[in-house]
């Protein structure tokens, strides 16, 4: 009888992935043969790939292109970055449908043209949301404390004002004579 093998199932993905709400436009040709321009919002991307939604059925295998917008990462010159290449649909399914809602599609698009200079970009990007994903779960995990602000310094006091040389004492001070009254 021959034995099962306890082997792994290996990643498939060679790039890491993120979720992230990024703007985009995908144009192609549906099934009705008319060229389109859809703008939608990534669900996640890598540096080989994006997924995201769309009002039209894109056919497996055609060749669509892909317009991104990329922000800006912390501590990077320059501004957003738009990331124009060639994709091609690896996957398009329908969506449950909402009540009265249009058609959705989910769609899945593979680069099939991008330079080493964006995919360097969206591995960037990848890297920086992955770490504030780490971040942020580091943080949630921990042991909430409540922290004490440290005393603030007591206001210095002002000296007591001295005798006089001729030997006459000071007025008492008016905060010490309302105490003694209070009391």
């Amino acid at each position: 009888m021959p034995t099962k093998s306890t082997r792994r199932k290996s990643e498939r993905r060679v790039h890491a992935r993120v979720d992230a709400r990024l703007s985009m436009r995908v144009e192609g040709v549906p099934d009705d043969g008319q060229q389109t321009q859809i703008v939608t919002e990534s669900q996640n991307i890598s540096a080989s790939g994006v997924y995201c939604s769309s009002q039209h059925f894109l056919s497996p295998l055609s060749k669509v292109a892909l317009t991104i917008v990329l922000p800006r990462l912390p501590g990077a010159t320059g501004k957003q970055e738009l990331i124009k290449c060639e994709g091609i649909v690896v996957r398009c399914q329908p969506m449950a449908q909402r009540r009265g809602g249009d058609r959705r599609w989910e769609l899945a698009c593979m680069f099939s043209d991008l330079d080493v200079k964006r995919r360097d970009l969206l591995e960037q990007f990848v890297t920086w949301r992955n770490l504030q994903a780490l971040r942020a779960a580091a943080s949630a995990s921990r042991p909430r404390t409540t922290r004490t602000r440290p005393a603030a310094a007591a206001p210095a006091r002002r000296p007591a004002p001295r005798a006089a040389a001729s030997g006459t004492a000071s007025r008492p001070r008016k905060a010490a004579s309302r105490r003694r009254v209070a009391r």
